[in-house]
């Protein structure tokens, strides 16, 4: 916002009231004929769900950053995939990013993949490891990025001199032929994107492919991973090397569309597979999300491939020790904060003389130093007294409250997700 603000980029920046609302900017944008961009994670990219879709089937290149970010309750800011995955059958091309520079490259390339063949683009990059470090990174010359990536030319789009319209009423069969067509383009993103990679590596040094094998010459055993997790990996494997152990790396950067034939390649000669994951639901212990593409890529090898699946992440419990689980003589969970008291209505407060003494926020909050925040939920809880109970979306206030399972707030407390706070607490 602030380069536009400056002139330093030649763009709109459009402000929204949702994740909803920004996607379907971005589709009306790029309807219009414009390179269109948008970022979000989590909860968010939840929210957008809808218009997914409609960004897909409306053949829109739109290029978006998903931070991979935890999928609440609970929330927290680090990484899980679970939010891309939900995604993955919207429509979307998704290409996931090892370091910072190769979100930076993927970008770039993610406009050019995705105006070849008209689909959106789906830059996801770990929450933490990179949305919340930094690295440095060669930033390629403006001169250099204009002659990979000119400016867009749409082949469709809304124009005055031109009338058409789109996204109109179908019928089954030509509805069925769109599907086709959007099939066969995304069947096409392998090679389309193989060409672009040769061509920017050429201009910078630097190239990923839709997968990449790591010393899997020889090897047993096959890790299969994904984003960050792959430097450690990499480690694993070197260590496992020097051990004297068959040990290689596959990692995956095009998840869709899933590159089958160049992992049955790679595959080859080997007896055992392991994907790495991040996300963990129903779905995907049953292995039909990262693990199953995986396993669809053994069939027709020439031997048996054994499969396992592993998720990595913290192996404690989320946010505590088991043991923080106390409970009172009559089964239930015991609170971690102090008990409250009474009531006191509203009109007793107004004409106290001064500000009620009982206090409503306890001081072992995780606010910034000098925060005010605190200060306004002390006065506003000292207000409305004992009978109060406080809905809050994901905000600051989220993290001072404090993780679960404690609370600085001695009244009753929901968190919720953004823009449901009033929903919410009608509910309650």
């Amino acid at each position: 916002s602030e380069m536009c603000a400056d002139g330093s980029l030649d763009a709109r920046y459009i402000s929204v009231e949702s994740e909803h609302s920004a996607m379907a900017a971005c589709i009306g944008a790029s309807a219009a004929g414009v390179r269109t961009f948008t970022a979000t994670s989590s909860q968010g990219l939840a929210l957008m769900h809808e218009l997914l879709h409609w960004a897909a089937l409306g053949r829109h290149p739109v290029v978006m950053a998903d931070v991979n970010r935890a999928m609440g309750p609970g929330w927290n800011i680090w990484t899980d995939q679970n939010d891309s995955l939900s995604q993955r059958d919207t429509g979307w091309i998704q290409l996931y990013c090892e370091t910072n520079q190769e979100v930076l490259d993927t970008t770039i390339l993610g406009f050019k993949l995705a105006e070849a063949i008209d689909l959106p683009v789906m830059v996801v990059l770990d929450a933490f490891f990179l949305s919340h470090t930094a690295e440095p990174v060669d930033i390629p010359d403006q001169e250099l990025v204009d002659g990979f990536l000119p400016r867009r030319e749409a082949r469709y789009k809304l124009d005055v001199k031109d009338p058409h319209a789109f996204g109109a009423l179908v019928r089954p069969d030509a509805y069925m032929e769109m599907r086709l067509q959007q099939q066969e383009a995304m069947e096409r993103a392998h090679d389309v994107f193989a060409e672009i990679e040769t061509e920017w590596e050429a201009l910078t040094g630097r190239g990923y492919g839709d997968i990449e094998g790591y010393r899997t010459e020889g090897a047993d055993l096959l890790l299969v991973t994904s984003s960050t997790i792959t430097s450690t990996a990499r480690e694993v494997v070197d260590a496992r090397r020097d051990a004297g152990e068959a040990v290689g790396l596959v990692k995956v950067k095009m998840f869709r569309p899933f590159p089958t034939e160049h992992l049955r390649a790679l595959l080859s000669g080997v007896s055992r597979v392991r994907p790495q994951h991040l996300a963990r639901s129903r779905r995907h212990i049953r292995g039909r999300a990262s693990l199953g593409p995986v396993r669809r890529a053994t069939r027709r090898s020439a031997h048996p491939v054994r499969v396992r699946g592993r998720t990595r992440g913290p192996r404690r419990h989320a946010c505590g020790d088991r043991g923080d689980h106390r409970r009172d003589a009559g089964g239930r969970a015991a609170r971690a904060r102090g008990p409250v008291g009474g009531s006191r209505a509203m009109s007793q407060l107004m004409i106290k003389d001064s500000i009620p003494q009982e206090e409503h926020l306890a001081p072992g909050h995780l606010a910034c130093p000098g925060c005010a925040a605190p200060l306004a939920m002390k006065m506003a809880l000292k207000a409305l007294g004992d009978d109060t109970m406080v809905v809050l979306p994901a905000c600051c206030w989220s993290i001072i409250a404090g993780p679960w399972p404690q609370s600085s707030l001695k009244v009753p407390l929901y968190h919720t997700a953004f823009e449901t706070g009033a929903a919410e607490g009608s509910g309650v």
